[in-house]
């Protein structure tokens, strides 16, 4: 069984420190998604992984093995990069087989294994055509194709989508997708998208300025984020987030909307600043009332985005469905359930519970 282990895994460059202890167990056949803002460390760790970045500190194993001092080809992964890296004067065969070739395995077990990856990725037909002659989402897949070719123990996936159009990254993460639940691989992959760590992943890392700010599957870190930063960064459009004062046992007033939401008691030990987060979806407008302004629009088809100004000037979004949708300059009340509401610490960020 093949999972993944970093124990304290530190990196600097000179005095500077990118990655700071990060300890992070990854499960055999786990789809593990690295998420986070630019600059985040999460590509820096994933070249850690892979054995393209020295590790500073701490241990990396994969399996039963201590990779952390083992050079790339020695570790047992496959990358597929950003960039495609194509040969163009090769075949699609050739260059999903080149690496076997290079390392000298033997042409029939090379043209099986090739033959295998294309009917995964559905290339049988492309194997005689030339990168120039394939578009990019064909390209993406030979890549991925010339990592399955090697069988690595782990699949490392470098932000693969972000030269692709809006449609190809729909029909690509579609294409990952299925091809994680045909070969069951460890696969490891990283993203600033967080549509796509949602869509793709068993486990989502979220990172921070080189640090792990929670990690769990999808839906759970949408649910219960354990601080402000995660609560905003996983969910589109993102939580709204408004300035709250404990004013006693129970309430919190809220002075964008104008009024005091009830809350659980042991969220209100004292007074105190705080932050109310409201999701988009969990919010409703009333056009008979007049807490905020509606400043734009965004209309999708089945779904539309108000974007508000409240009277302090505090902005929020908030989702609409149905026939009737609100317009540009249009005065309404926010309405909502008050059990929806998730409340931070000012100070600190982290969640209160």
């Amino acid at each position: 069984m093949t999972g993944l282990i970093l124990n304290g895994a530190i990196k600097r460059y000179g005095e500077v420190q990118v990655i700071h202890g990060i300890d992070l167990t990854i499960d055999h056949g786990e789809f593990c998604v690295f998420v986070g803002p630019s600059g985040c460390g999460k590509s820096t760790l994933l070249r850690m992984i892979a054995g393209l970045e020295e590790t500073s500190d701490g241990t990396i194993h994969i399996g039963a093995r201590d990779v952390t001092q083992l050079d790339p080809a020695e570790r047992g992964v496959s990358m597929v990069f950003q960039t495609y890296a194509l040969y163009p004067h090769m075949t699609v065969a050739e260059n999903m087989g080149f690496g076997l070739k290079m390392n000298g395995v033997p042409r029939a077990e090379i043209k099986q294994k090739v033959s295998e990856a294309a009917r995964i990725l559905k290339l049988d037909e492309y194997l005689s055509r030339k990168p120039k002659a394939l578009s990019g989402g064909q390209r993406q897949r030979v890549a991925i194709g010339r990592a399955i070719v090697r069988g690595p123990e782990v699949f490392l996936f470098d932000e693969p989508l972000s030269n692709l159009d809006a449609e190809l990254r729909v029909e690509m993460r579609v294409e990952i997708a299925r091809l994680h639940q045909e070969i069951g691989a460890t696969m490891i992959y990283v993203t600033h998208d967080q549509v796509e760590a949602m869509t793709l992943a068993d486990k989502i890392v979220v990172l921070r300025a080189g640090r792990i700010e929670q990690v769990g599957a999808p839906l759970d870190l949408y649910r219960d984020p354990d601080n402000k930063f995660v609560a905003g960064f996983i969910g589109s459009p993102s939580m709204n987030f408004l300035d709250g004062q404990i004013e006693g046992e129970g309430k919190v007033a809220v002075p964008a909307l104008s009024r005091s939401i009830s809350v659980p008691a042991s969220l209100c030990s004292g007074t105190g600043a705080v932050t109310v987060g409201l999701r988009p979806e969990h919010l409703e407008l009333d056009q008979s009332g007049s807490d905020a302004v509606v400043e734009l629009t965004e209309a999708l088809g089945g779904v539309s985005y108000a974007h508000l100004v409240c009277a302090g000037g505090e902005k929020m979004i908030v989702e609409e469905r149905g026939d009737h949708r609100t317009r540009v300059g249009d005065r309404v009340a926010v309405r909502f359930d008050p059990a929806r509401a998730m409340l931070f610490d000012a100070k600190t960020e982290a969640r209160l519970r």
